[in-house]
């Protein structure tokens, strides 16, 4: 193989990694930054002493959030193979890189919006008691990591 078809491809691999490594990055932040923590989870489920009525009227809400999440995250995944293609193909931050990041902040943007309903429906169904409690989870979750 000569030096230059080696070099060319080594370019397209390191390519393919960086576009493969930042869509891996950007979906596991954007996951984590807009599902609802698992300490609010447990508190939710272990801290509350939620009667069988709000425990069933909760599972309702988590099914169907937990269905709508996938669908985000599957935006999401396809935004990121949408630019890695793109940066393959142009090497260049253009038009289709461009789109293709913008398809997964509309997906996050989404996503994050969807969490906060889900967040308050759960809360809608919590005591005023209970509510206090929930409330000081969420803010914590929400600021956890701010200095």
């Amino acid at each position: 193989m000569s030096v230059s078809l080696r070099a060319v491809v080594a370019m397209v691999l390191l390519t393919l990694a960086a576009g493969a490594l930042g869509g891996w990055l950007g979906v596991s932040y954007g996951a984590r930054q807009a599902a609802p923590p698992q300490d609010l989870h447990a508190i939710l489920h272990h801290d509350l002493d939620l009667t069988a009525a709000q425990s069933e009227r909760i599972a309702v809400l988590e099914q169907r959030f937990a269905t709508r999440g996938k669908v985000f995250e599957a935006e999401m995944q396809a935004a990121d193979l949408e630019l890695a293609i793109a940066l393959e193909a142009d090497h260049t931050y253009g038009p289709k890189e461009q789109a293709a990041i913008d398809r997964f902040h509309r997906a996050e943007k989404s996503l994050q919006e969807a969490t906060i309903r889900h967040v308050l429906a759960m809360r809608a169904i919590l005591t005023v008691k209970q509510s206090k409690v929930f409330d000081r989870a969420v803010y914590e979750a929400l600021t956890a990591g701010s200095s």
